[in-house]
């Protein structure tokens, strides 16, 4: 399992529970993924609850993920998922950022993606002064430091998730002038299915907006932010009505003055360790890209699962269901049997999972950004921070020298190269590429061999390392049966979820035996019915991570 969120530890949860002997990777050091961030120790907080949505569900997942059979690896960074044989091979670094002293590796027959999404990010003047900072990055400074990015604090951008912001920041001390929403929510009354099969959601989205009548916040939807203004940080936004293309209305904006500016427009699901496998995509109703699954959750790729935002963003309760439902498939799909998927319990996870993604998808359409968004910049404007591109770069790129993809103004400027390797600036280029005349085709999603920032000295260890062997060892016929699986899952460094490994019955199961490369060069295996992970001390040496 890759990744520790909500859907990774639903599945590790439901597959160990049926006999699998799962591996749980995840970057950070604490379970519960970006929802369900924990506040450091050393801050003493008395309810970290009280920040949370659905937090007896995960505390319960935990306790049984405590009391099982589960292995988590946290703090391991996977940045690769790549075919061994008749298995997977999960490669992830250690460490904080992925600076640990050692490279893992973790084979499996079975792997499921629990990665979860980042957030998208549109570019305006002012938008890299100190002070703005992302919707889910403001949250996560509260949930996880206890601290406000700042006192005036205004929240803009588009999606369910501002509310949750703005809510959570005006409980916690914060002043916020404005909501401000780029889209109308009367949107959602086209589809009124959705709405009526998903009514906790209409319950939560109350619950926020009673929460700003009572800090006298005002929502202003069909706006949005279109600069900020400042000198050492943001002092004041400037606010402007959009048409119904998103493009800002002449004469309409309004100067509002916030110490803090928290920003963003949706989600991301993050996929580029399933691209690697080849697991193919599908176009999300908001213009992004999340990966084809059917209904046991089950990728293009066999033996390939996927749970959570990876199969489009929808939420906590949408990754529980999927989550749990991805790992009894995965138990079905290793041992060789229909039996697990012919319950009430699966029943009802499909039915669930079926009326949340359904909301998902009507959420989608209703947030999706308008193409007029990229007239509120001007030429001046970074567009990729990370390699100082301004849009006017960006633009003379697709009107003088032809650019018509994101990829081709990367090659021209350099847009997307840096750190976050267009995480951040990639929407961005990709609108401006696709304002070119002409006929237009939707973006493809980036294929990287890498997945994450990885050492030379964890890449140089690939050459030296003898592989594992792939010898299947029978176990005893007397062995536990929540002992004999052998499934393994993996957890990375932005929150995914790799899967499990395969039982064949009841009375014998198999497990790739490991290597561990020692330093002298010989090679030590591991005893073959244990789920370990090989790790080498390569990396030892290695140029420090520049993060």
């Amino acid at each position: 399992m890759i990744g520790a969120g909500p859907a990774g530890l639903a599945g590790a949860v439901a597959a160990s529970g049926l006999g699998l002997s799962v591996t749980l990777l995840d970057g950070a050091d604490r379970p519960g993924g970006q929802f369900h961030r924990h506040p450091g120790p050393a801050l003493g907080a008395a309810r970290p609850e009280a920040l949370h949505h659905d937090w007896d569900v995960f505390t319960s997942l935990c306790r049984r993920l405590a009391s099982g059979t589960v292995r988590s690896l946290t703090g391991h960074h996977v940045w690769t998922v790549v075919r061994d044989g008749d298995l997977w091979a999960v490669h992830a670094v250690t460490g904080a950022d992925g600076d640990g002293d050692r490279p893992v590796c973790v084979r499996a027959r079975a792997v499921l993606f629990a990665t979860g999404a980042h957030e998208r990010h549109l570019p305006f003047p002012g938008w890299t002064l100190p002070g703005v900072v992302a919707a889910g990055g403001a949250q996560a400074m509260l949930k996880s430091g206890l601290v406000l990015p700042g006192r005036r604090v205004v929240v803009a951008g588009s999606g369910p998730l501002l509310l949750a912001v703005a809510s959570a920041l005006a409980a916690a001390g914060a002043r916020v002038p404005a909501v401000v929403e780029a889209s109308a929510y009367g949107a959602y009354a086209r589809a009124p299915r959705a709405l009526l099969a998903a009514p906790h959601k209409l319950v939560e989205g109350a619950a926020h907006g009673a929460a700003l009548l009572r800090h006298r916040v005002p929502l202003r939807t069909r706006s949005a932010v279109t600069r900020a203004h400042g000198t050492d940080r943001v002092e004041a936004v400037t606010v402007s009505r959009l048409d119904r293309d998103w493009r800002p209305v002449p004469g309409t904006g309004r100067r509002i003055a916030c110490d803090a500016l928290a920003v963003g427009h949706g989600l991301v699901p993050q996929v580029e360790l399933a691209l690697g496998l080849g697991c193919a995509t599908r176009r999300t109703p908001d213009g992004t890209n999340a990966l084809v699954l059917d209904g046991l959750q089950t990728t293009s790729v066999p033996g390939v699962f996927a749970a959570g935002e990876t199969g489009g963003v929808g939420g906590a309760q949408l990754a529980y269901a999927e989550g749990e439902l991805a790992g009894i498939a995965a138990v079905a799909h290793l041992l060789g049997r229909s039996a697990p998927l012919r319950t009430a319990r699966v029943r009802e996870l499909r039915r669930r999972r079926d009326r949340l993604r359904a909301f998902a998808d009507a959420m989608a359409r209703a947030h999706a950004p308008g193409p007029g968004w990229t007239r509120w910049l001007d030429d001046g404007t970074d567009v990729c921070r990370c390699e100082e591109v301004t849009a006017g770069r960006v633009r003379e790129a697709v009107a003088d020298h032809g650019a018509r993809d994101a990829r081709t103004v990367k090659l021209l400027t350099r847009a997307g190269m840096g750190w976050c390797q267009g995480r951040v600036c990639g929407t961005a280029v990709a609108c401006l590429a696709a304002a070119a005349p002409g006929p237009r085709q939707p973006p493809s999603p980036e294929r990287r061999p890498l997945a994450a920032p990885v050492p030379l000295g964890v890449l140089a260890a690939l050459d030296t390392q003898e592989p594992g062997t792939r010898d299947l060892a029978p176990a005893t016929a007397d062995r536990p049966a929540d002992a004999t699986a052998a499934a393994t899952a993996t957890k990375t460094a932005d929150d995914t979820t790799a899967a499990t490994e395969p039982d064949d019955d009841t009375t014998t199961a198999t497990e790739p035996a490991l290597a561990t490369k020692t330093a002298d060069g010989t090679t030590t295996p591991e005893h073959p019915t244990t789920p370990t992970a090989t790790t080498t001390n390569a990396q030892a040496g290695s140029p420090p991570n520049e993060k």
